[in-house]
């Protein structure tokens, strides 16, 4: 039985009851109080103080103001644009700025916009890092080893940086791209070797960036965009030779293949309006530029939006016996609007696209790369796999079948169309079934040029989520032998057709091999060396010229190899 004793009986009166606030009135205050009208007038005092503030769209860039708002006075808002810095702070003052750009031709384009975003700010470039005030890494995430040669290289420049003299400007360094987007926080917190952190949608910051930056302070922004294009900044091209230029046609990935890290590093689709493509296109041709590459993470899946006469309701065709992890979307005008255009622009200039999904192949895309000469008979086409279960497992949204009537179909719409790829070995769960329908696939396909290499895991991605890394290193390492060795067998095959057969070549410069030869790229993409001599311009021609870079040679092939052909015997040059 519980103890009662200590149970006592609550017996209260009514001023006990009264809250305490409301007691302490009562005693203290000579006059009664309201409550309610203190409330009251604190209320309307807040709402006309909000009335007369900033609104929403003042802090959102390139907003437009509704002129039925209340007008703001100057001493209510500052309209300096980055009131905490400085005046003319973003200016670079004839500061010297390095680029390093690592990874894939995106990232060669990235600095281009980078670089003249900085240049219209006053800075100056330089190859010279020593002599660089500010040393730009435009980095990569796709692979483990990529990201660690980062890590290596900034080691360095901190070295670099702490033995700088203290008479001279501090040297400042970024990070751009998909590492800074991926690993922000070790980048600026547990390493401490970074200044300026900017994503692959953050290049129009980079002047404020490095202004905090050059105040002492670390700086980032990282923030992914659903709309940045960048199509109002022409990007400086800084090819050696000024033939070739990569022009940005889309940003993003929607795909989200369960091994890849680029929706999440370069967020989702959008594409660059037309009107914008062409004008830089033209531009180029104006500048004598020879060839251009369309770019875009899923550069075929090209869909713009940005003018009304552009939209239906019609929906993109895909490859036969593909599919997408997204719903159809229907309108816009499509890749292969896009590439007739272009096209058309200047007969003399090759047009090339990387790198496509093979879901966004339809035959129209096919019989405009067949009917236009100076669009190069060359096709890259990722496979990734030739295991349907893999292909499954990476969430690709097609088959072996349907991926090998592909090629079917493009080599029959296309003859003598040169086709590259990519494989990955040692995905998750992949057994040895699997890996040899890969080399079977190599087998079967018959590629001029391929991009192999072994998994490597990236977090976020699906696969990081969902599936298993399971294949050990030294497995993966050994599939990835026998995959090269079994694309260096078909590729000697491919190539030795082309022995004995005229072709047209873009001089690129001089050979690496001797500094006696040239080297350039045919039609097909293929690498093209051949000897350094004087030619003349035309058949007819008696008077002869030395070869450039940025000349079109006739050559005759004499000899191959499984990843580059070699060439002499030039006809005539034509520039």
């Amino acid at each position: 039985m519980r103890n009662t004793n200590r149970l006592r009986p609550i017996f209260l009166t009514f001023e006990q009851w009264l809250p305490r606030w409301s007691l302490q009135h009562r005693l203290c205050c000579s006059k009664p109080v309201s409550v309610h009208s203190n409330e009251e007038s604190r209320a309307d005092k807040f709402k006309t103080q909000i009335a007369t503030g900033p609104r929403f769209h003042y802090f959102v860039k390139g907003a437009s103001i509704n002129k039925q708002q209340p007008v703001i006075t100057d001493d209510l808002i500052d309209t300096d644009k980055h009131a905490y810095l400085p005046e003319d702070s973003e200016s670079g003052n004839s500061r010297t700025v390095c680029f390093e750009t690592y990874g894939c031709q995106m990232n060669v384009n990235d600095t281009e916009i980078a670089w003249s975003i900085l240049q219209k700010k006053g800075y100056q470039r330089t190859s010279d890092v020593a002599e660089a005030d500010v040393v730009l890494l435009v980095t990569c995430s796709i692979r483990e080893k990529a990201e660690q040669t980062i890590w290596n290289r900034l080691r360095q420049l901190t070295a670099m940086k702490k033995r700088r003299l203290k008479t001279r400007v501090p040297m400042k360094i970024g990070v751009l791209g998909c590492m800074a987007e991926r690993l922000k926080s070790e980048l600026l917190e547990r390493e401490k070797l970074l200044d300026v952190l900017a994503g692959p949608d953050a290049y129009r910051d980079l002047p404020r960036l490095l202004s905090v930056a050059h105040g002492g302070q670390q700086a980032s922004n990282v923030l992914l965009s659903l709309e940045e294009t960048y199509a109002d900044v022409m990007p400086v091209h800084h090819s050696p030779q000024g033939y070739s230029a990569f022009v940005s046609i889309m940003r993003g990935c929607d795909n989200m293949c369960s091994y890849c890290i680029v929706p999440f590093t370069r967020g989702r689709e959008r594409s660059r309006p037309v009107s914008s493509i062409l004008e830089e296109v033209h531009i180029l041709s104006e500048q004598g530029v020879k060839e251009v590459t369309l770019l875009g993470q899923n550069v075929n899946s090209y869909r713009d939006t940005s003018e009304e006469q552009f939209c239906s309701s019609e929906p993109g065709q895909l490859s036969r016996g593909f599919r997408t992890v997204y719903r159809a979307r229907p309108g816009g005008l499509r890749f292969a609007d896009l590439l007739d255009r272009v096209s058309l622009i200047d007969p003399d200039m090759r047009i090339r696209f990387t790198s496509p999904h093979p879901k966004d192949f339809p035959d129209e895309v096919l019989q405009l790369i067949k009917e236009r000469a100076n669009i190069c008979k060359q096709i890259h086409l990722p496979a990734q796999s030739g295991s349907s279960t893999v292909l499954q497992a990476m969430r690709r949204g097609y088959s072996r079948e349907a991926y090998l009537e592909l090629v079917d179909n493009i080599k029959r719409i296309i003859p003598g169309v040169s086709l590259s790829s990519d494989f990955i070995s040692g995905f998750c769960g992949e057994t040895e079934e699997d890996h040899l329908q890969t080399l079977s696939l190599i087998r079967e396909v018959r590629y001029n040029v391929g991009f192999l290499f072994a998994y490597s895991m990236r977090k976020k991605t699906h696969a990081f989520h969902r599936l298993q890394d399971d294949v050990p290193a030294e497995v993966k390492q050994r599939r990835l032998e026998e995959l090269i060795c079994m694309f260096r067998e078909e590729a000697t095959k491919v190539n030795s057709a082309l022995i004995g057969r005229t072709q047209l070549v873009l001089v690129e410069g001089e050979s690496k091999r001797s500094a006696q030869d040239l080297c350039g790229r045919n039609d097909g993409n293929l690498k093209v060396i051949f000897p350094r001599q004087e030619v003349a311009g035309q058949p007819t021609d008696t008077h002869t010229s030395p070869i450039n870079p940025g000349d079109y040679v006739l050559v005759k092939v004499h000899f191959h190899s499984a990843v580059a052909v070699s060439y002499d015997n030039v006809v005539y040059c034509y520039v």
